[in-house]
């Protein structure tokens, strides 16, 4: 797969690489691993982590596409097609009044997700045991994890547990608490909820300036001069701030993923330790900016044409602050031009 072939505004991660998105650890580590199949069922079958390995085993190639806007094509993963588990014989566990399927994870917020139960099985997921032919790290989902293809990766839940046939749709944890669009269809950029403020109160929080620790998902506040915003603590995913003159911003601790920073005037900004996984900051001036300990897995500080010129460039100078961890986390591309630029800047 090539970049051209990617859903729209996915980079592409090349090599052996696999960012870690996400809790690292499960919860109830001391227990025995199983999976248990409950809700609109004729049967509860359980069946510990010990049966699921002896089960024949599938090796699949799946393209992975995370809603931070990386992608890690024809991936291989080996299990057991959870179609497999579903059937005694040839009859299904699920009774007629199943419409959708909930998947648990066992972690320590209980994150799930769901699909209708036709989607379910018209994408064939796998019970996943091993990535690129080794058994699944622990913070990458093992020792199972749900692979749904087809899907942004949230679908495809680490740790899984329980997998809950329902009657009527119950959204998880992360359509629910962190507003991913319940579709997650990376083709069709799926990736959050419509924001839930009117026009009206969005103008009203942002003529005040003050966004601290509120939820703001989705806001669109481009083109206007913010300033000084305070922003500490606040839910700020899929917001729109083109252009924006944000000078002097404080949004430390600011959950900024696929935010649109494109253009933005982020002089002497505080980004520190702020979630900018997906977010765009391509053209962006970030001269004077603190983004120490910022997340940005699949952050955008450039954009290239086809012959692989930098264009729309982010702006950085000897006052930019970054740090090596956060450098690392970017997609290859991204990263060369970053440091490229914070050694010329050094030079000027």
């Amino acid at each position: 797969m090539t970049d051209s072939a990617l859903p729209p505004n996915q980079q592409l991660v090349r090599g052996d690489r696999w960012p870690i998105v996400g809790e690292r650890h499960p919860g109830e580590i001391d227990s025995p691993w199983s999976l248990e199949f409950c809700g609109c069922v004729a049967s509860s079958p359980t069946f510990s982590l010990d049966e699921i390995r002896a089960m024949p085993q599938e090796t699949r190639q799946i393209d992975v596409h995370c809603v931070t806007r990386w992608s890690k094509p024809a991936m291989s993963f080996t299990g057991v097609r959870l179609r497999d588990l579903l059937h005694d014989s040839e009859t299904p566990i699920w009774t007629d009044e199943a419409n959708f399927v909930s998947f648990v994870a066992r972690s320590e917020r209980n994150h799930s997700t769901s699909l209708p139960l036709s989607e379910m099985l018209e994408l064939d997921p796998i019970i996943a045991l091993q990535a690129e032919g080794k058994p699944l790290a622990t913070e990458n989902g093992g020792p199972m994890r749900m692979v749904v293809p087809g899907k942004y990766f949230y679908k495809s839940v680490k740790w899984i547990r329980r997998i809950e046939f329902l009657k009527e749709e119950r959204l998880g944890y992360w359509e629910s608490e962190a507003g991913y669009h319940n579709g997650a269809d990376p083709w069709r950029e799926e990736r959050y909820m419509a924001s839930t403020l009117t026009k009206q109160e969005a103008l009203r929080v942002i003529e005040s300036r003050d966004f601290r620790e509120k939820d703001l998902r989705g806001i669109h506040a481009a083109h206007r001069d913010l300033s000084g915003l305070k922003a500490t603590d606040a839910l700020l995913r899929d917001a729109d701030f083109q252009s924006c003159n944000l000078q002097r911003a404080e949004l430390r601790d600011a959950n900024l993923s696929n935010a649109n920073l494109q253009g933005a005037d982020l002089r002497e900004a505080c980004l520190a330790d702020a979630d900018l996984e997906g977010a765009d900051l391509s053209g962006a001036d970030l001269r004077g900016c603190d983004l120490r300990g910022a997340s940005l897995f699949g952050a955008t500080f450039c954009q290239f044409d086809s012959g692989a010129t930098p264009r729309l460039t982010a702006k950085f100078d000897s006052k930019t602050q970054l740090d090596v961890a956060s450098l690392d986390a970017l997609v290859e591309d991204q990263k060369a031009f970053v440091l490229k630029a914070i050694e010329s800047s050094g030079s000027d």
